[in-house]
């Protein structure tokens, strides 16, 4: 099945007959953008520059929200909109500088090799823990999808020919950055952060059930080797996939329109402005 809009919309950036529009709409999607952060705070470079450039500790939900907000915007959005929101991204990437933990030397923020650590951080654990939850995604449909995501990649100033394409790209790729990955100062910094945010008020009280069914649920997500290299104890994995689903169950209880709000409502504008016939479906996957 295909999701033609015939009013001549603008479908966006990849359109509603890819994998990354079904996909992204999935309620493991917030899950495994906790996973990805936990995963990124490994590189001692990009945990440092987050630790040094963001307020993290006075806006505990914000760099999770940005994050979301990018997400969603450069997959459901108009071009017009994801490009004027990817050139205010790389303005402030511009802007950024760390200092390297053990040599002192400050580094930008936008160097390439961190960008592409970032974007591959990220969209393998959103295809990896999406799939674990439930999502079915053939081969094929897996290869496209980071295929497609090199246009996101693009967005933040990577050259697309220097993104992994393809399930086995990425693999490799991951593997060979093992080498380069640690645990150090700023990666505990991030590790407790996720566990024990500063919530404000009342939503502190939530605490003693966030950091069990999601802060240390979406840890224990990560792969094997990535556990390790933290290492801090995990759920075993056959318990953190059956907690995962039970929290998508949990989550698809909740009605889409509901559930898509958030953040800034994104998949229901793009449905109001292609047409019902986009909504996020798997019967509208791609068939290879």
């Amino acid at each position: 099945m295909s999701a033609v809009p015939s009013n001549g919309a603008d479908p966006g950036l990849v359109g509603p007959n890819s994998v990354t529009w079904q996909l992204h709409a999935d309620p493991a999607m917030w899950l495994a953008g906790i996973t990805s952060l936990y995963l990124q705070s490994l590189h001692p470079l990009a945990a440092a520059g987050v630790v040094q450039n963001s307020n993290f500790r006075e806006d505990p939900l914000g760099r999770l929200m940005r994050t979301a907000k990018f997400v969603s915007m450069s997959t459901y959005a108009p071009l017009d909109e994801v490009h004027a929101g990817a050139a205010k991204v790389r303005a402030v990437h511009r802007s950024l500088r760390g200092k390297d933990p053990d040599t002192g030397r400050t580094f930008r923020i936008d160097r390439p090799d961190l960008l592409l650590w970032v974007h591959c951080a990220e969209v393998a654990m959103f295809l990896s823990i999406v799939r674990r939850a439930g999502f079915r995604l053939t081969r094929e449909q897996a290869d496209r999808y980071f295929d497609e995501q090199r246009r996101s990649a693009a967005l933040v100033g990577l050259d697309p020919d220097e993104v992994p394409g393809s399930t086995a790209q990425m693999s490799t790729y991951l593997r060979d950055m093992r080498g380069e990955l640690r645990r150090g100062e700023d990666s505990e910094v991030v590790y407790e952060f996720l566990h024990k945010p500063p919530l404000p008020g009342v939503l502190g009280f939530g605490l003693p059930i966030y950091e069990p069914t999601v802060a240390h649920l979406a840890y224990s997500l990560l792969p094997r080797w990535a556990i390790r290299l933290h290492g801090h104890s995990a759920y075993a994995p056959a318990a953190s996939t059956a907690m995962l689903r039970a929290v998508r169950s949990a989550a698809f209880l909740v009605p889409a329109p509901i559930r898509w709000r958030s953040p800034h409502g994104y998949v229901p504008q793009a449905m109001r402005r292609l047409g019902p016939s986009v909504r996020p479906s798997t019967k509208l996957l791609p068939i290879d």
